[in-house]
């Protein structure tokens, strides 16, 4: 099984941050950039998979600006096996995310699983994944705080977090699971595995060549 992990890169969450002066949004030059925790926890819940033997192939998938990949170096340095970055200098809202991961699940096929962080530190939005998963038609299991995958491997039970407790659903591959915090503690990124990272090939594919419109749907005011 191929599993598909999106991750985003952030402003570290220990950066303090300057909101603009024109109160549209945060300085964009800050001193360090991460990638988002959830999308981390997202990542180690996939590695984990592979040790197990549950899937075959771990695929990090980042969208956004050149410096993107090196968030996605990290994810290689984590355990991913294959790395893909989709350039765009336009702001990606969360349904031109939501559109380009669809294309990207459709190329790659057979993805068995898609999984993401349930929301970004920086925008808040917890849309994508439920936005993912509506444009594919896969079922979807969100704030997931444990992933098991049920015995034949055609479905995984996912323990939710949800404001009575704690929710277990069986959903039938492929689906999309969003990550919540207690689902896993990432691993640390190791000094030699760094170095590995820096010499893996990183691949590349435009909006365009997906067919996918990433232009911005909202304004901020």
């Amino acid at each position: 099984m191929k599993i598909l992990v999106a991750v985003k890169r952030v402003i570290d969450y220990a950066v303090p941050i300057r909101v603009k002066t024109d109160k549209s949004g945060v300085e964009a030059v800050m001193p360090k950039f991460s990638m988002n925790p959830f999308c981390e926890i997202a990542l180690e819940e996939a590695v984990r998979l592979k040790e197990k033997g549950v899937a075959k192939e771990v695929l990090a998938v980042s969208l956004g600006p050149q410096q993107a990949q090196d968030t996605l170096r990290t994810a290689l340095a984590l355990g991913a096996d294959r790395a893909l970055h989709v350039p765009s200098a336009t702001e990606l809202q969360p349904l031109a995310v939501a559109r380009l991961l669809a294309a990207l699940a459709k190329r790659e096929a057979p993805v068995g699983l898609l999984l993401l962080g349930k929301q970004a530190i920086d925008d808040d939005s917890n849309q994508t994944g439920q936005m993912v998963a509506g444009l594919l038609g896969w079922p979807q299991a969100t704030f997931a705080s444990k992933v098991v995958l049920e015995k034949g491997g055609d479905r995984a039970q996912v323990t939710r977090e949800v404001d009575g407790g704690l929710e277990v659903v069986s959903v039938g591959l492929p689906a999309v699971i969003t990550a919540d915090l207690r689902l896993n503690t990432p691993r640390f990124v190791t000094l030699p595995n760094t170095m590995k990272a820096k010499k893996k090939p990183i691949e590349s594919v435009t909006p365009e060549a997906l067919g996918v419109d990433v232009t911005p749907q909202l304004v901020t005011l």
